[in-house]
């Protein structure tokens, strides 16, 4: 059963075009009833394999700037590994409820994106011009320990959270927004999975179904994206962490 779901919650993730880690977690807390700190290390442990082939097909199309990425990622690694711990030693149903509010802050978040792109050009003007040198450093490091923090305590890719930063503070564009946000996430998610791991929250039966379940259910969803209407495609991109995130709240 467990290996079915995520079959079906990944052909919904690859219909979507969205990474799907806070849904995960939901699903695994509050259909299998999975412990909420397996469910989050389960979820990053996943999220570092699928983001491999993502970063790697960006890399190719020209749509990751690696020094960037890195820097960012760099302070993510260490962002993950303190936010790893704090979850470890965070009770339950707190964690609970601190993961499905970051799950509904990205939905926000992301119904901005979709539905609100001028009023989030206003309050949120975007970077002319690519930032280089010291600030390079200094920002991207800083903004990666939050955003590294952010996924390892609460499991989410906080991927909505990464590109707007890098189009806001970093003057990233937005056709390399994606790619270089996948970069990012891929040493994040892999930091705060080992964290998981070494803390003994890391189930590998349930991993092992979960990442097949969504990989090959992703790969069969991608295919159909292209057939939706767009009004169908921007409804499901805010509804499922949305959903994820009222489920939680509700039935822990």
């Amino acid at each position: 059963m467990l290996f079915a779901s995520m079959l079906a919650l990944g052909a919904v993730i690859g219909f979507v075009g969205a990474g799907g880690a806070g849904v995960t977690i939901a699903l695994l807390t509050v259909g299998f009833h999975v412990p909420i700190h397996t469910a989050l290390g389960v979820a990053l442990a996943a999220m570092t394999f699928t983001m491999i082939s993502g970063t790697i097909s960006h890399f190719r199309q020209h749509e990751v700037l690696v020094k960037t990425g890195a820097i960012i990622g760099l302070g993510g690694v260490a962002g993950a590994c303190i936010g790893a711990q704090v979850s470890d030693q965070m009770a339950g149903p707190l964690l609970t409820n601190m993961t499905a509010i970051m799950l509904l802050s990205s939905a926000i978040l992301l119904y901005l994106k979709v539905y609100q792109g001028d009023w989030l050009k206003r309050h949120f003007p975007v970077r002319e011009t690519l930032l280089t040198g010291r600030k390079l450093w200094i920002y991207g490091i800083l903004a990666g320990i939050i955003n590294g923090f952010l996924s390892g305590a609460f499991g989410i890719g906080a991927a909505a959270f990464i590109q707007l930063t890098l189009m806001v503070a970093f003057g990233v564009p937005l056709l390399q927004t994606i790619g270089t946000c996948m970069m990012i996430v891929l040493p994040i998610s892999a930091s705060g999975g080992l964290g998981y791991l070494f803390n003994g929250h890391l189930d590998f039966a349930i991993f092992i179904q979960t990442l097949l379940g969504l990989m090959i259910g992703a790969w069969f969803g991608a295919k159909w994206t292209h057939l939706a209407p767009r009004p169908v495609l921007k409804f499901f991109i805010v509804a499922l962490p949305t959903s994820g995130a009222l489920s939680m709240f509700l039935n822990h």
